[in-house]
C-alpha cells in the first residue's frame, strides 16, 4: 500500500522558519513533490526534486526562500521553508510520481493528507 505521510506543520511569525517532511511508503518514487492550498484558492505548485536530487524546481513565489532536498534511501522529501510571510500560510500536501516530471497536480500520481502551515503577521 502506497503511503505519503507529511510531518512539520505548524503555526510560525512572519520571517521564521519551518521544516516540512514527508515519508513515502510502498512505492520508490522518480519525482517527489510538494504542493499548497490556501484559503479559497486552487492547490499550486511549490516545489519538486528528482531522484538523485540533483534536479529541482520551484515556484516563483518561493524561489530563494524554499529548499527542497531528498534521501532517496529513506523514501523521505522535505521542504526548508525561511522568511516566511502570511501568503505561505496554507495546507501543504506531499506529491510523488514514479517517474513523470512535472508542476502540475494531474502528473502525481500520490498524494499525502496534508499539513497545515500558518504564518502569522
Amino acid at each position: 500500500q502506497v503511503q505519503l505521510v507529511e510531518s512539520g506543520g505548524g503555526l510560525v511569525q512572519a520571517g521564521g522558519s519551518l521544516k516540512l517532511s514527508c515519508r513515502a511508503s510502498g512505492r520508490i518514487f522518480g519525482v517527489m513533490g510538494w504542493f499548497r492550498q490556501a484559503p479559497g484558492k486552487e492547490r499550486e505548485f511549490v516545489a519538486a526534486i528528482n531522484w538523485s536530487g540533483e534536479i529541482t524546481h520551484y515556484a516563483d513565489s518561493v524561489k530563494g526562500r524554499f529548499t527542497i532536498s531528498r534521501d532517496s534511501a529513506k523514501n523521505m522529501v522535505s521542504l526548508q521553508m525561511n522568511s516566511l510571510n502570511p501568503e505561505d500560510t496554507a495546507v501543504y500536501y506531499c506529491a510523488a510520481d514514479t517517474s513523470t516530471w512535472g508542476t502540475r497536480e494531474v502528473e502525481y500520481d500520490y498524494w499525502g493528507q496534508g499539513t497545515q502551515v500558518t504564518v502569522s503577521s
